[in-house]
Parts: structure tokens; sequence; C-alpha cells
């Protein structure tokens, strides 16, 4: 640091000469020079040097809020300039800041079985579905758990950064949080679990939502826990969007005077039931 400092005055020698010159650092290089009890060699060159300038130190502060400030005070603008918003390349300070991607978790344990629902909202308004069917039996907060265990692991392999998750389980949410302490120890190693797969996003919130708010990964969650198979088996299915249109009778006084009506419809194709 000393020799820094001997370099900047001898670069600066006819400004040093002419001007007060205040020294910003963190260590006070000037007392530290010329404090020396055992002045010798390079050291005493340089104590030598310093005196011969009017040098003042200034503690180093946090000065990144002053900067636009102290420019514009060395800069002042002409009272007749004009202002123009156009400003050439322009497109180059165009920054475009994407919202976060957006997860719901849900889990739900039965007899029957355990499944985890799990649902990802890209910034683009995109809906990714999963729904994961657990091999074993768990209660309903370790299956909570494991929802976003899932869906933490998924976002990582993805390569999402910046995340807000959603839960409508207050016990999970608060747990890593750390509003609530963990209790069960059975939940311990997935309290711990999730929160290091927390520490590999940029940007990360949690909140609790209520169940009507998160009922898509509930739904994911009740399916995957009914259609609960075992290692060996396997099924496919798919959920699709149909809209059924009601029989509507145009004339009310006909089926008032009608009864026992049967309608019959031919399919001409195979009929599956």
């Amino acid at each position: 640091m000393c020799l820094a400092l001997f370099f900047a005055i001898d670069k600066l020698e006819h400004y040093m000469q002419a001007h007060t010159v205040r020294l910003i650092a963190k260590v006070d290089l000037i007392k530290y020079v010329i404090s020396r009890p055992m002045v010798s060699g390079r050291i005493a060159r340089w104590a030598v040097l310093l005196q011969q300038y009017d040098l003042a130190y200034v503690p180093q502060k946090a000065i990144k809020g002053q900067v636009l400030a102290y420019f514009l005070a060395d800069h002042l603008v002409p009272s007749d300039w004009e202002f123009s918003d156009d400003f050439p390349d322009e497109d180059m300070f165009y920054i475009e800041v994407m919202p976060p991607w957006m997860m719901f978790f849900d889990g739900a344990a039965r007899q029957e079985g355990a499944g985890a629902g799990v649902v990802f909202v890209s910034p683009q308004r995109q809906i990714l579905l999963y729904s994961f069917s657990l091999s074993i039996l768990f209660s309903n907060n370790v299956a909570e758990y494991q929802a976003l265990i899932i869906g933490l692991q998924m976002a990582i392999e993805i390569g999402i950064s910046q995340l807000k998750i959603f839960g409508d389980s207050k016990l999970i949410i608060n747990q890593i949080l750390e509003q609530y302490d963990v209790k069960k120890e059975d939940l311990v190693p997935y309290c711990k679990y999730a929160k290091k797969l927390l520490a590999n996003f940029e940007a990360i919130t949690l909140e609790h939502i209520p169940r009507k708010e998160n009922r898509q990964a509930n739904a994911l969650a009740n399916l995957a826990t009914a259609l609960a198979l075992s290692q060996e088996e396997t099924a496919k299915f798919a959920i699709s969007q149909r809209w059924v249109v009601p029989f509507v009778v145009e004339e009310e006084e006909e089926e008032e005077e009608q009864a026992n009506v049967i309608s019959v419809c031919l399919v001409k194709k195979e009929d599956w039931r």
C-alpha cells in the first residue's frame, strides 16, 4: 500500500505541489510511515517524500450513493441546454427484469398411500403440473416436506435462480422460516435438507396461502394418492378439459305432458365405458 502511494505521488507530483491532497484509504499510511520508531531504508525515503506535500488523511466510507451527486455537482448543466429523450444506443441500457418463477406444492397421505403435487409457473405464465406417488406411507406433514423437497430438486435441475414458493401448510412454511420450532424428530432431517436446497437459489421467498389458492397442487397430490401403485405396476393418465352441453327442452308444455320418456342416442363408434 505504501508503494502504491509512492507511485501515485511520483506520477502526480505537479498536482501534489499545487493543491492540498486528501488521501482516502482504509488505513492512515501517512501516520504509519512517519510514526515508525526505526525509520531506515526505503521507509525513510518515503517519509521524507511525504513531508514535502500537504497531505490529509480521510477515512474511507461507503460512497456508492454519493457518486451521482458528486458527478452532478462537478458537471453543472447549462441553463440554455435543452433536454432530449433521444439517446444514442439506448437499447444497450435497456434491461428487462423478468419476474421470478413460482412454485406451488402440496402433499397428501392416506391409508392407501401418499402423494405429492408440484406446480411451476414460469415468468411467461406457462404452467407445469407434476404428480408423484410416494412409495412409503408417511404422515401428512412428512408428505408436505416430500412435496417441497421434490419441487426444490426439480427447480435446481431446471436451473431456476429466483423462486417464489407457495404452500398451504402453515407448519411447514413457518418451520422453514424458523418461526416455528421443529419438535417432532421425524421432521428434523426433512427440514434440514429443505434448508440446504434453499441455499442453491439467488433469491427465494416462502409464503403461506389458503388451501383454495393451492387447489392445483392439492388435486395433483390427491390424484397421486388415489392412483398409488406398487413398484412393479405402471400407469399413464391424461387430464383434459371438456365442456358438457346440457339438454334443453324448447317447449315447457310438452315436457309437462310427457312422462317416463327415454332418450336414445346412437353411437357410431365403439362406446368405451
